[in-house]
């Protein structure tokens, strides 16, 4: 098979397309790439599943631009001829990224629009009657502009693409994509792209596919343990707090990092209990505009982080559930302010993170597949480590017989962590869990929200309108999240277990040496060093002096 590779030269694309893939450094195409572009290129619809990471946008991206391209050879009216939908805002923008890279020398040719934002519909309205070749969105948004009457379809799309086509259903579009279709042209070309082939796509293949080719590249959803290894470790509540703070702080943890909890109120009890030890990281909330949120993928992506805490809130909408769920779904829904388009595990692209933590374990085997999707994508290699608690302990098992699936091989191997070694740092630990109550929790969430209404774009005209609410909103009292003790910051050199010395260099260590280092030129010593040794200044000691010349009076 490898030597039978297609390259990208090879598949008949425009040479402004192949210097754009050249720029990015795509010197052959991924699996997935190689085999779903050419048949995208002789009409063909397709249903491809290929693990997280794998290059699936630039699958369906390439072809699309191509056709464009194409089309645009021949007919020259501009016309929306493509659709890209996507379960979320974050994605789409992702998606509007790619395709801006892959058409930087045909831009003028080919343009795309992301309209799944929350922009105004009138906001968005000038953007669409310029009729961008690709649209990328949001069903809901879509059809929202649809029944505006700012766009329309049924006359001019070529092509249709669902990206992560397994979560729209249980994203709550299964309406808005049943009334979309309605809107589409009797004839189109379609392509379903998914990490997993669940029940929702198959009903999904029923409404859009016309006689796919269907593409299952990967027999393992994830990568495997040559390039991603996965590990499990069972440990209670204060036990999770107490071996994130070790791994953390002793730096037994390399390289950006994705930490996933069940819910928004969790993420910020983890952000405050690392601050308390001058750990930082910030939290993807999504209760924060989606500017917001995609700022701090950007800062992530470009170092100001090493960690990051996401909370995965699928399992909170999912169709298929117990009774328990259910009820967890009807208080959480109500909660005000919350996106009901996030997604953290799904789609999004954090560039080179090297370890997924799931500090809270997930609530299905896909939400799983998703979240370690993070790490170990394309060749590179990746860490996924998962805390299990006694009640977490069903799901577990679930998880492991999904993906080990033939082979008796167990894919998470138990994390080789002796807990009793790192006993002396519990009650530190402790120490900063006392300082995260419920109130700077709920303090913590309030500032944040506070700093995105001073930030505001939207709202600086009523602040202008109105300078007495931003006075009130600035000189309003202080929030105090959680106070943050100095001497957390240290770690004691003495609590470090003997078998981890050897991989950690405490700052005491490089105390030490710094003192011993400056103490060989300190000032104070030179002088005195100098006096001793210069016989010019020695009748500075008056004692001498005084006795000379009362010896010398008579």
């Amino acid at each position: 098979m490898e030597e039978d590779s297609v390259r990208f030269h090879e598949m008949g694309l425009d040479d402004r397309l192949l210097k754009a893939l050249a720029d990015l450094g795509w010197s052959q195409p991924t699996l997935i790439q190689e085999k779903a572009i050419p048949l995208a290129l002789e009409g063909k619809d397709l249903l491809a599943r290929a693990r997280t990471g794998s290059g699936k946008t630039a699958a369906y991206a390439v072809p699309l631009i191509q056709r464009v391209l194409t089309s645009k050879q021949t007919v020259r009216e501009q016309a929306v001829r493509a659709v890209v939908l996507v379960p979320t805002k974050e994605l789409g923008q992702q998606v509007q990224t790619m395709i801006r890279q892959l058409t930087a020398y045909c831009s003028r040719d080919v343009r795309v629009a992301d309209i799944s934002g929350k922009a105004d519909l009138s906001a968005q309205k000038p953007i669409l009657m310029e009729k961008p070749d690709i649209v990328v969105s949001t069903p809901s948004r879509i059809q929202a502009h649809i029944n505006a009457q700012n766009l329309q379809l049924h006359s001019s799309l070529e092509m249709l693409v669902i990206d992560e086509a397994d979560l729209l259903f249980s994203f709550g579009f299964e309406a808005d994509l049943k009334n979309l279709l309605c809107h589409l042209p009797k004839i189109y070309q379609a392509f379903l792209m998914s990490a997993t082939l669940n029940d929702d796509v198959q009903a999904l293949k029923e409404l859009v596919l016309h006689n796919p080719v269907t593409l299952k590249l990967q027999g393992s959803q994830l990568p495997d343990s040559s390039q991603l290894q996965q590990y499990s470790i069972k440990c209670e509540e204060e036990d999770k707090f107490l071996l994130i703070y070790t791994l953390l702080k002793l730096g037994l943890v390399q390289g950006k990092t994705l930490l996933f909890v069940s819910d928004v109120d969790r993420s910020y009890r983890l952000k405050l209990f690392l601050e308390q030890f001058s750990i930082p990281a910030c939290v993807l909330n999504s209760e924060l505009p989606v500017h917001s949120r995609c700022h701090i993928i950007t800062q992530f992506n470009q170092g100001f982080y090493n960690y990051i805490i996401a909370s995965d809130e699928q399992g909170l909408e999912s169709p298929a559930g117990s009774s328990q769920e259910k009820g967890k779904r009807k208080k959480n829904t109500g909660k005000k302010g919350k996106d009901k388009e996030y997604g953290v595990s799904r789609g999004i692209d954090f560039h080179n993170v090297s370890n997924v933590i799931n500090f809270d374990f997930p609530t299905s085997v896909e939400s799983y597949i998703h979240r370690v999707g993070r790490t170990a994508r394309a060749d590179n290699p990746g860490t996924a480590l998962s805390f299990i608690s006694h009640a977490e302990l069903s799901m577990l098992s679930e998880v492991e017989n999904a993906l080990t699936g033939d082979s008796n091989n167990c894919v998470l191997k138990p994390y080789g962590f002796k807990m009793e070694e790192i006993e002396g740092f519990r009650y530190r630990c402790r120490d900063g869990m006392r300082s995260v109550t419920k109130q700077a929790v709920k303090e913590a969430r309030l500032k944040e929200i506070k700093q995105e209404l001073l930030n505001s774009e939207k709202l600086k005209t009523y602040f202008e309108d109105n300078p007495r609410d931003l006075q009130l909103l600035r000189h309003d009292k202080d929030l105090h999240p959680a106070v943050i003790k100095p001497h957390m910051k240290n770690v004691p050199e003495y609590l470090i277990p003997t078998a981890l010395k050897s991989l950690v260099n405490p700052l005491n260590q490089r105390r030490k040496r710094k003192k011993v280092k400056s103490s060989g030129v300190m000032l104070s010593s030179f002088k005195k060093n100098y006096r001793g040794r210069n016989p010019l200044k020695s009748f500075r000691y008056t004692k001498k002096r005084q006795g000379g010349k009362k010896a010398g009076k008579p």
